[in-house]
């Protein structure tokens, strides 16, 4: 059994990656609208990792006997001031992520849940890689952000992402 903490967190993450995937899903839809096919490709792939991040997260509580409480889902920012932007915002949101994986972490070891330390161990070394991604993309975008032909082909080479 999950102490109550731990299980609020672990239900507040569930909210947090269902957010976090209706942002990405904004950002798509912003990329798409402005002709950015393959950058809006990049962020539905990844509305949908940060969707199966939730699913994770319900399945393990279910695993625990847990019921898990839905939350409203806040709307997120839906216009931005130009094509650099969401990805500022997509690095400052992993990083966020990442303080909330590690706080859950955090209260499994006060805790000593080790089922649970374990089970965040995922999380931990996904959202290492979420950080570097989202760091990575917005490194490239500066590398080609002089004008709107190579920011077009920068989004062209995103179509490729499995």
């Amino acid at each position: 059994m999950l102490s109550e903490n731990l299980l609020k967190l672990m239900i507040n993450q569930v909210n947090k990656e269902l957010y976090s995937s209706y942002l990405y899903l904004s950002i798509a839809n912003f990329y798409a609208e402005k002709g950015l096919k393959g950058f809006s490709s990049w962020f539905k792939k990844q509305a949908e990792e940060e969707k199966e991040h939730a699913e994770k997260f319900i399945e393990y509580l279910h695993d625990n006997n847990e019921h898990v409480e839905f939350e409203s889902i806040e709307a997120p920012k839906n216009q931005f001031k130009d094509y650099k932007e969401p990805l500022t915002i997509q690095l400052a949101h992993e990083k966020y992520v990442t303080s909330l994986v590690n706080a859950l972490y955090e209260q499994a070891i006060l805790d000593k849940d080790y089922r649970s330390v374990n089970f965040l161990v995922w999380f931990i070394n996904e959202q290492a890689e979420e950080e570097k991604t989202a760091q990575d993309l917005l490194t490239k975008f500066e590398y080609f952000s002089e004008n709107i032909k190579d920011i077009y082909e920068f989004s062209e080479s995103l179509k490729s992402r499995n």
